[in-house]
C-alpha cells in the first residue's frame, strides 16, 4: 500500500483513518511510516430473509454454487431432525439421572432403616443385659447385706438400709462403667489397615458404603457383619471347648506325623514345637522316644511307653464269646509215605483226577479241597506230600488239622515217611484214622500193617485199641464210605466250633508268585470270616483282600471257618505256614509287618555274625577247608522252594557243601542270571521257566539253566555235581619190604644203603618209608635203585640192591625200608 507521495503505508483495522507511526529498530534507528486504517464492512440481511442465509434458498446469490432449492430444503430438514434428536437424547439423559438419583435415595433409605433397626436391636439387647446384670448385682448385694446383718447383730437397720442403698444402682441416666467402657471404645481413634488388625472403627456410614471411603474400595456392611459373627462364634467355641487329655502310646521311635495323629494335634503345630526345641525335622522323619515324650507333655497329654513288640497286641486282644461259637467243618489231613495212594484216595472221594496234574504222579504241593458227603456234611481235606523233602510241609499240615488220615499201603506196610507222619500227628495232638490202602492187590496184607503200627504205639480197633482203621481201595472204591463215616463220627466227638462273626484268622497252606495275579496265598480260614476288602497281616507281609477264589476256581465274597481259599492282594509272597490275621487299619497292618520284618532281619544278622574275634577266625579257617557249590533255585510255589532248600542243606560233608545263593518263587529273570554269573553258579528251575531276556542273557554269559519237575532228579543231580568237587581219596598199596645190610658212601651220590628185598618187590617210582625199631623216621621217594652197577626199575624179593633216598642220608644198618604205591579213588556223596 502506498500514498500519493510514493511512501509506503501500513493497513490498520478500525476504519478509514490515516496517520503516521514511528517504528524503532536496533542500534537506535527509527523510521516514520504513514498508515491508513479501513473499516470492516458489515453485511445486514434484508427483512424477511432466513436466519442463516448461507443455507437458505431465499437468496441465490448467497447460496453455494451448484446447489438447487430442493437440495437446500432437504439439508434444512436433516438439520432440524438432528437438532430434534439431540434434544430427545438430552431429555432421556435427564430422565435416567433422575431415576438413578431416586434409586440412590431409595437405597440410602433402606440402609438407614437397616442401621436404625440394628441400632435399636443392639440397644434393646444392651438394655436387657444391663437390666439382668443390675438385677444380679442387686440380688447379690441384698444377699451380702443380709449375711453381714446376720453375722453382726449390732448393726442397726439404718446401716443395712445404707448398705442396700449403696448396692442398688441409681435410677439416674448416668452411664454404668460398662457403658462408659463401650462409649470410650466407640469414640477411640480407629486403627487403619496399615496399623494392625485392619478392623473398621464405628458403624459403616452410607457415604462410606457408596463412595468407597478414602482408602479405595472396602468391604461391604454384610461382609463385615459376617466376619464379626464368625469371630464371635469362634470365641465362644474356644471358651466352651475344653482341652482333651489323651493317653499317647509311644514306641522306641515314631514318625512325626504319626505322633501328631496319636495326639489328635495338627502336624504343623508338632513340627513347630520340635523346631522351637532345636530339632529341624519334617513330618516324615522319625524321632526318638525321649524327644517325643517332651513334645507330648508340652501339648498336655499323658505318655504311655510301649515296646516295639506291643504292636502285635491288637491281634492277641481279640477274645471269642462262647455264646457266639458255631459248629464248623472239620479239617482232615491226609498223610503217609510216598506212593501209598493218598491223593488217589482223595481223588476217589472227590471224583476228580488231581493226581494227573502232578509231575511223576507225586504230590509236591499241599492241596486244600472241600468235599460234601452223602449225608450232607462238609469236610475240608488237606493233601500233603509224602516225600522226605516235604517234612516241614507235612508239619504245617498237621498244625492246622483236626483229624489225620494215615494212609498205609497194604502191600508195602510202614515206611520211613509213615513214621514221620505218625510223629507229626502225635506232636499236633490230633486223633488219627488209619486207611489201609491197596487192599485190592493180591499181595496185600492188612494184618502186617496193623502189626507194624504197634511198634510206633498205634493200636487199631481190630487189635483192641482206640485208633480207627479202615481197609480201602482207591482203585475200586472199596471202604471209602466207611472212611467218610468214621471221619464224620470222629468230628462229631470232637465238637469242633468256631466264631464266624469276628476278625478272620487263618493259616497259609501254600504261597506262590503268579505272573498275572501277583503274590497268591492259599489260606485255610480257622476262625472268623474272611471278606473281600479286609486288611490283613500275614508273617512279614500285609495286604488288602482283592479277591477270594475257592477250591473250584470260583470267585467268592467271603470265606468262613474251615474254608480254603486263594487270597489275592498281598504286597509280597508270604512263607507257607504263616498265620493270617485281619486288622482294622492299613497303618496297623503296615506297622506289624515292618516290625516282624525288622525282627527277622535282626535275627538273621545275629545268627550270621561272630561274637568274638576268635570265633570269626575259626569260622574263616573252617570255610577255607570247605569247598562250596553255589546254586540258585526258583520254584513255582513257596513250599516247594523251601523243601528244595532244606534238601540242599542236607547234601555235603566236611569238605563239600551246597550253598543256595538265592531261592525264590516265580519265573527265572535276568537278575537271577546276573547273580548266577557273578557267583559262577548254575540256575535250577522247579516247575518254572526262564523268560526270553533271561534265556538270551544266559546264552551270552554262559550260565547253565536246568529245569526239573520232580524233586528226586534235582537232588540227585546236585549230589553228583557236589561229588565232583570232592578231592579223590588217596589209598596206599603195600608192595614190599627191604632190610639195610650195609651203608656205603659214594662220591657224587652220598650215602647208599645196601639192601636185601625180603618181601614183595621194590620199585623206583614207589614211595618209601624208613622204619627204625618199627618207628617211621622218614617218608619220601627213592633217588636211585641199583642192581650191581646198573639202574633198574624194580628188584624182586630175595635179591640185593642199592638204594639212596631223596634229600635224606640218616640211614643205618638194620633199618627197614617199607615200599608202597599210592592210587587215587573217586569219592561220591552218600
Amino acid at each position: 500500500m502506498s500514498d500519493s507521495d510514493g511512501k509506503k503505508t501500513l493497513g490498520v483495522r478500525g476504519g478509514p483513518r490515516s496517520g503516521q507511526v514511528k517504528q524503532s529498530f536496533s542500534h537506535g534507528r527509527t523510521k516514520n511510516v504513514v498508515v491508513e486504517t479501513k473499516r470492516k464492512r458489515v453485511v445486514v440481511p434484508k427483512p424477511g430473509a432466513a436466519k442463516n442465509p448461507s443455507v437458505s434458498g431465499g437468496d441465490p446469490s448467497r447460496r453455494p454454487a451448484g446447489i438447487s432449492d430442493a437440495e437446500m430444503e432437504r439439508r434444512l430438514k436433516a438439520l432440524q431432525a438432528a437438532k430434534a434428536n439431540e434434544m430427545q437424547e438430552a431429555r432421556d439423559r435427564e430422565a435416567e439421572e433422575r431415576r438413578r438419583a431416586e434409586e440412590r435415595e431409595r437405597r440410602k433409605a433402606e440402609i438407614e432403616a437397616k442401621e436404625r433397626e440394628e441400632r435399636e436391636r443392639e440397644e434393646a439387647l444392651k438394655a436387657k443385659e444391663e437390666a439382668e446384670e443390675s438385677a444380679r448385682k442387686e440380688e447379690a448385694a441384698r444377699k451380702e447385706a443380709a449375711a453381714r446383718a446376720k453375722a453382726t447383730p449390732q448393726a442397726t437397720p439404718a446401716d443395712a438400709q445404707a448398705a442396700e442403698a449403696r448396692a442398688t444402682p441409681t435410677k439416674s441416666g448416668a452411664p454404668t462403667p460398662r457403658k462408659q467402657d463401650n462409649k470410650d471404645r466407640d469414640t477411640a481413634p480407629s486403627k487403619g489397615k496399615g496399623m494392625g488388625d485392619g478392623r473398621r472403627s464405628g458403624k459403616l456410614t452410607l457415604n462410606q458404603a457408596l463412595s468407597g471411603g478414602e482408602g479405595g474400595r472396602q468391604r461391604s456392611l454384610a461382609s463385615m457383619k459376617r466376619k464379626q459373627e464368625r469371630e464371635r462364634r469362634k470365641a465362644q467355641s474356644q471358651e466352651s471347648r475344653e482341652k482333651v487329655v489323651r493317653d499317647v502310646q509311644l514306641p522306641e521311635t515314631i514318625v512325626v506325623s504319626e505322633l501328631a495323629n496319636r495326639m489328635a494335634e495338627r502336624v504343623a503345630d508338632v513340627v513347630k514345637a520340635l523346631m522351637q526345641n532345636g530339632m529341624m525335622v519334617t513330618q516324615n522323619q522319625s524321632i526318638d522316644a525321649d524327644t517325643a515324650e517332651l513334645i507330648i507333655e508340652e501339648f498336655g497329654h499323658r505318655v504311655q511307653r510301649v515296646s516295639d513288640a506291643d504292636v502285635e497286641q491288637v491281634i492277641d486282644m481279640v477274645q471269642d464269646d462262647p455264646g457266639k461259637l458255631k459248629p464248623r467243618p472239620p479239617v482232615i489231613t491226609v498223610m503217609g509215605h510216598v506212593d501209598h495212594g493218598k491223593t488217589s484216595i482223595l481223588d476217589a472221594i472227590r471224583n476228580a483226577k488231581v493226581v494227573a496234574g502232578e509231575a511223576g504222579g507225586i504230590t509236591q504241593h499241599i492241596g486244600a479241597y472241600q468235599v460234601t458227603t452223602d449225608s450232607g456234611q462238609l469236610l475240608t481235606f488237606l493233601d500233603t506230600p509224602g516225600h522226605a523233602a516235604f517234612t516241614s510241609m507235612r508239619s504245617r499240615g498237621a498244625q492246622v488239622t483236626d483229624i489225620v488220615v494215615l494212609v498205609v499201603a497194604a502191600d508195602d506196610a510202614v515206611m520211613p515217611q509213615t513214621v514221620e507222619a505218625i510223629n507229626h500227628a502225635k506232636a499236633a495232638k490230633v486223633p488219627m484214622i488209619v486207611a489201609i490202602n491197596k487192599c485190592d492187590k493180591p499181595s496185600a496184607n492188612p494184618d502186617k500193617v496193623r502189626t507194624d503200627l504197634l511198634q510206633h504205639e498205634i493200636i487199631v480197633e481190630k487189635l483192641s485199641g482206640d485208633v480207627l482203621d479202615v481197609e480201602v481201595s482207591a482203585l475200586t472204591g472199596k471202604g471209602l464210605d466207611d472212611l467218610l463215616e468214621n471221619i464224620a463220627l470222629q468230628a462229631e466227638l470232637l465238637d469242633i466250633q468256631a466264631n464266624p462273626d469276628r476278625s478272620a484268622v487263618g493259616a497259609v497252606i501254600e504261597a506262590q508268585l503268579d505272573v498275572g495275579r501277583g503274590p497268591v496265598a492259599t489260606v485255610l480260614v480257622q476262625n472268623g470270616t474272611l471278606r473281600q476288602g479286609d486288611i490283613f497281616v500275614v508273617g512279614e507281609q500285609w495286604g488288602k483282600v482283592r479277591a477270594l477264589i475257592n477250591d473250584q476256581g470260583e470267585r467268592v465274597k467271603e470265606a468262613g471257618p474251615s474254608v480254603p481259599v486263594e487270597v489275592l492282594g498281598l504286597n509280597g509272597t508270604p512263607e507257607a505256614g504263616d498265620v493270617m490275621n485281619v486288622v482294622e487299619t492299613e497303618a496297623q497292618a503296615r506297622e506289624i509287618a515292618e516290625y516282624r520284618h525288622q525282627a527277622a532281619k535282626d535275627k538273621r544278622a545275629a545268627a550270621g555274625a561272630a561274637t568274638t574275634l576268635e570265633q570269626l577266625l575259626a569260622k574263616a579257617k573252617a570255610d577255607e577247608d570247605v569247598v562250596e557249590l553255589p546254586i540258585l533255585v526258583k520254584a513255582d510255589v513257596q513250599g516247594s522252594s523251601e523243601a528244595i532248600v532244606q534238601a540242599m542243606e542236607k547234601i555235603g560233608n566236611d569238605e563239600v557243601r551246597v550253598r543256595v545263593l538265592h531261592a525264590g518263587v516265580g519265573a527265572i529273570t535276568e537278575s537271577d542270571i546276573g547273580l548266577a554269573e557273578a557267583s559262577n553258579a548254575p540256575v535250577f528251575g522247579f516247575n518254572v521257566r526262564a523268560n526270553a531276556s533271561a534265556r538270551n542273557t544266559a546264552n551270552q554269559k554262559g550260565v547253565e539253566i536246568r529245569y526239573y519237575s520232580v524233586i528226586y532228579d534235582l537232588v540227585d543231580d546236585v549230589k553228583a555235581a557236589a561229588s565232583g568237587l570232592l578231592s579223590n581219596e588217596i589209598r596206599e598199596k603195600f608192595i614190599g619190604y627191604a632190610n639195610i645190610k650195609e651203608v656205603f658212601k659214594v662220591s657224587g651220590v652220598g650215602k647208599v644203603a645196601g639192601c636185601l628185598v625180603t618181601e614183595g618187590i621194590a620199585r623206583r617210582s614207589a614211595g618209601v618209608r624208613l622204619l627204625r625199631d618199627n618207628v617211621v623216621v622218614h617218608e619220601g621217594t627213592l633217588k636211585t635203585l641199583k642192581r650191581f652197577k646198573d639202574e633198574v626199575a624194580e628188584v624182586q624179593s630175595g635179591q640185593e640192591c642199592g638204594m639212596a633216598f631223596e634229600n635224606y642220608e640218616d640211614i643205618r644198618p638194620n633199618d627197614v625200608i617199607e615200599i608202597f604205591e599210592r592210587e587215587e579213588v573217586e569219592r561220591t556223596l552218600s
